[in-house]
């Protein structure tokens, strides 16, 4: 009796998912641009955030480049039509007022400082978007490109001016996942890294968020300092662009690809 009541009963949800699923939805905020792409169906989008084609801040520029983008005003949303806006944690309160009180759904995208988070983001944007085996099979790609266990090689994260992302990030997290050590076990959110502090910690590799520059200005010279480039060399300096790490994605899943193959290779 209870295998001839589950398949019509998931017909039923997935048809009651279906009938809920907005049709005119608009991003003001750049991580629900990167869902909304991921997760949506094309006909589903009707413009994304003014952010969502910009190569330097998104993971998904190029798959933004074949929708519109608008300034972020309410306006523009009512004029498109839409049935879902979404907007970011705490920015453009009067925005998500005024489009309420129109009877506009408005949904705010929460921050994400671990892979939890990120997974938990992704499904219940799935479900907004009335595709919730889709947040379920992108949740299990993040899980797929975890590393299995093994050697955990030390791993320090190091931007310009010294700051080093800590554990209690995605950026961190995802180290983690990928099969490294954070250098910095205490370090939480993170802080400042003196040069004198990374020669004392001597992190196996350090994780950049882009190729190495020449010292354009004060930011940049510590990471061109001739003790670092003695000390990691191109082999011992993995780069991943913050544009993988900042929201949750598809983005994030080849964060943690990159990491994993590069532990892996430090491991040969």
């Amino acid at each position: 009796m209870r295998r001839w009541l589950a398949a019509p009963l998931a017909l039923l949800a997935l048809t009651s998912a279906a009938a809920a699923a907005p049709s005119r939805v608009v991003s003001f905020n750049l991580c629900a641009d990167q869902l909304v792409l991921a997760l949506a169906d094309p006909s589903q989008i009707a413009a994304l955030s003014p952010y969502a084609r910009h190569v330097g801040i998104s993971a998904a520029a190029e798959a933004a480049r074949a929708f519109p983008v608008t300034s972020g005003s309410a306006e523009e949303a009512l004029a498109l039509g839409a049935d879902l806006v979404f907007l970011g944690p705490r920015d453009r309160l009067a925005t998500g007022q005024l489009l309420g009180g129109r009877g506009i759904r408005v949904e705010r995208m929460p921050l994400a400082t671990s892979l939890d988070d990120a997974k938990a983001i992704i499904r219940s944007t799935a479900a907004i978007l009335g595709h919730p085996e889709r947040g379920e099979a992108l949740a299990a790609r993040l899980d797929a490109a975890t590393a299995p266990p093994g050697p955990a090689p030390s791993a320090l994260p190091y931007e310009r001016r010294g700051y080093a992302a800590g554990p209690t990030t995605m950026l961190g997290d995802a180290l983690a996942r990928a099969g490294f050590r954070h250098a910095r076990p205490a370090a939480g959110f993170g802080g400042f890294v003196s040069l004198e502090a990374i020669v004392l910690l001597r992190p196996d590799v350090l994780v950049l968020n882009g190729p190495p520059a020449r010292a354009a200005d004060q930011g940049t010279a510590l990471l061109a300092h001739p003790v670092l480039a003695r000390l990691y060399p191109p082999d011992r300096r993995i780069v991943i662009p913050d544009v993988l790490t900042v929201c949750p994605g598809p983005g994030l899943v080849e964060a943690i690809t990159r990491l994993a193959a590069a532990r892996a290779a430090a491991m040969r």
